[in-house]
């Protein structure tokens, strides 16, 4: 980890105006927060994991904060008190906010004072993501605005900058809780939380930071994998002037092993160049290289931008040798058959809600899966914070990412989703984990697919906008059913009847008559004109069992497909189910609902504080359990 800005260079001020009423109040948590929350907010790590710089400062903690209740404040001079207090990056629906309030409320204010003195260096102020749209002051300046709340954003505060080093930070979130035209994910739209919908997050849900960057800097840096050839692509962009004597030196290594160290001229502000890699031939050798959940190898990068001799930047980065991709109908992991093994996970806490409650916390969610014996997880409506990508680059599980719904069908809601569709692909290309990209979800904020061409139209072109911008990943037009543009058919089957299961999927069931035939949920699995051709086929839900075994708080009534009474009755039916699954020769891989139990949602193999329900091994033994009708099957 970099370490933080020096002390002398960017200091923050206690809020010494309190309320009383949260000066007495408790900030306890169960779960990864009491010993990492500090002025500076609790430790969620290097915001940007693929691009790090030593000189940065984390903003999380204590803000100043009001909810505008009828949305008419419009600018900081209109804000004349600040009633409450908040820890940031919480949302203020959340207990670990201090705030605690789920009502509806349209738009709500932060802010906070720092110490940043001006210098040499151009100083970056970042957002991890705002939910729904920002607007940031600067001393009284308008800074920035963004819309999208789920991608991050950023901007160059340095002229906005007091002389004196005191800063004022201010920032304006919209989100109103009943525009279903805005991509939300599994947020609700009524007041409490119902079927399959949770509490709202509002405003800062990730982390706050400032970086000291010099005027000219990388900006950008981008990697792809190209296993044919054993190379390595690189797109690093350059931001300000380098005159015509600027070079980006690379310097790759796995280990203390140097594979590479490389100087490029800067050609109009960019270097693209693949890194051709010594191949050992063997697959030994080969093998040792390559990442994948069960050794997942990643090459450390170093980037340092040079001008007329000087070095301007410095840039620490890494990447990994992978290929992920379709061949007829197998998923392929590095030029072979992979069966995916992954679980569903829907990334809430109870305390924090969207938000992960610390760095810990993330890196704890990716081991659970992994001893649980997933390979991989399905990060449902989500798109994940940063340093859960991280992690499953470091220890191994990959990552199929979906875009957050929007529920109405309007061309505001098309267009809000290109736009953060088109920012996430951007900000996670480059992690390795990821394996496939899913703009929708069983037909959600599209309806009408079998019988609007509209619709239709709107998932075959993000699947083509998609499969645009990022070449090497399958892409899952609409995962679940109605399926028309996609590199996988993914199938949603909650039948908990076995034999049901075994009379659909099972090796006397040829692909056309299922597609013809079948209708999980109610929906036909392909759409007309748009006929099984090959695709690998996986039951991308099923499961979910609902299990309590104990009260949680707040939670009146469970909700789940499949209620059990016992833990005995719940592992029992979970293991003859996956034994099933794993043993059905059509599926090219399988997602289990879920990975934790989400507010009423009860059918968590753990609980929401992340206990589990049965012993892991028990979990683990049969969900990694070799198939026996497929020869050589993983």
């Amino acid at each position: 980890m970099l370490a933080s800005v020096p002390a002398a260079a960017c200091r923050f001020k206690r809020l010494s105006d309190r309320p009383r009423a949260l000066r007495a109040q408790s900030f306890s948590l169960r779960v990864f927060l009491s010993e990492n929350t500090s002025l500076t907010g609790p430790h969620h790590g290097y915001p940007r994991p693929q691009l790090q710089r030593s000189d940065w400062t984390s903003l999380n903690g204590r803000w100043r904060f009001r909810f505008d209740e009828h949305d008419c404040l419009g600018c900081p001079a209109d804000v004349k008190d600040w009633p409450l207090e908040i820890v940031v990056p919480y949302p203020p629906e959340s207990s670990a906010s201090g705030i605690g309030d789920r009502g509806f409320h349209k738009s709500c204010w932060y802010q906070r004072d720092f110490t940043c003195k001006p210098g040499r260096s151009r100083v970056i102020l970042h957002f991890g993501a705002v939910d729904y749209s920002a607007r940031v002051w600067i001393n009284g300046q308008l800074a920035v605005t963004h819309e999208g709340g789920h991608t991050p954003f950023s901007a160059d505060i340095t002229e906005m900058l007091n002389a004196d080093g005191q800063q004022v930070l201010t920032v304006r979130a919209e989100d109103d809780p009943h525009d279903l035209t805005k991509p939300r994910g599994k947020q609700d739209w009524q007041l409490e939380p119902h079927s399959i919908w949770y509490p709202r997050t509002t405003g800062i849900w990730q982390t706050v930071w400032l970086e000291r960057v010099n005027p000219v800097h990388i900006a950008k840096i981008r990697w792809t994998p190209r296993l044919e050839g054993f190379q390595i692509g690189l797109e690093a962009r350059i931001f300000g002037d380098t005159g015509d004597d600027a070079s980006l030196e690379l310097e790759l290594r796995h280990g203390d092993r140097l594979l590479a160290k490389d100087r490029y001229r800067v050609v109009d502000g960019e270097v693209d160049r693949y890194v051709v890699l010594s191949d050992p031939g063997i697959d030994d050798f080969r093998n040792e290289l390559l990442w994948s959940p069960e050794r997942p190898t990643l090459l450390e990068a170093k980037l340092r931008l040079w001008i007329k001799g000087e070095m301007v930047d410095e840039v620490a980065s890494y990447t990994a040798l992978r290929s992920a991709n379709v061949l007829r109908d197998r998923f392929m992991l590095n030029g072979r058959p992979y069966v995916l093994r992954m679980v569903l996970d829907q990334g809430y806490w109870p305390e924090t809600l969207l938000a992960a409650p610390s760095d810990e916390a993330l890196k704890r969610d990716v081991e659970l899966a992994k001893a649980m014996g997933f390979n991989g997880v399905r990060k449902h409506q989500k798109i994940e914070d940063p340093r859960y990508l991280y992690w499953a680059d470091k220890l191994g599980l990959l990552v199929w990412e979906e875009m957050p719904s929007a529920y109405r069908f309007t061309r505001g809601a098309i267009q809000r989703t290109i736009r953060e569709w088109t920012e996430a692909i951007d900000r996670d290309y480059s992690h390795p984990c990821i394996i496939v990209w899913v703009p929708f979800n069983e037909s959600w904020g599209v309806p009408e697919l079998p019988s609007v061409q509209a619709h239709r139209h709107a998932v075959e072109a993000l699947y083509h906008l998609t499969k645009t911008l990022d070449q090497t990943r399958a892409v899952i037009g609409n995962d679940g059913w109605e399926s028309s543009a996609t590199d996988i058919i993914g199938i949603h089957d909650y039948d908990s009847n076995l034999e049901h299961i075994r009379q659909r999927y099972g090796p006397e069931v040829e692909p056309e008559k299922l597609f013809d035939r079948r209708r999980p949920g109610g929906r036909v699995l392909t759409l007309d004109g748009y006929p099984h051709q090959g695709q690998p086929i996986m039951l991308s839900e099923f499961g979910g069992i609902a299990f309590q075994g104990r009260s949680e708080a707040g939670v009146k009534k469970i909700w789940g497909y499949t209620e059990i009474a016992d833990a005995e009755t719940f592992a029992q039916v979970y293991e003859a189910l996956m034994d099933t699954i794993v043993n059905t020769a059509l599926f090219s891989g399988f997602c289990y609902t879920q990975f934790a139990d989400t507010f009423q949602e009860a059918n968590g193999l753990l609980y929401a504080d992340r206990t589990p329900k049965i012993p892991l091994e028990r979990v683990r033994k049969v969900t990694s359990r070799s198939r026996t009708y497929i020869p050589g099957g993983v």
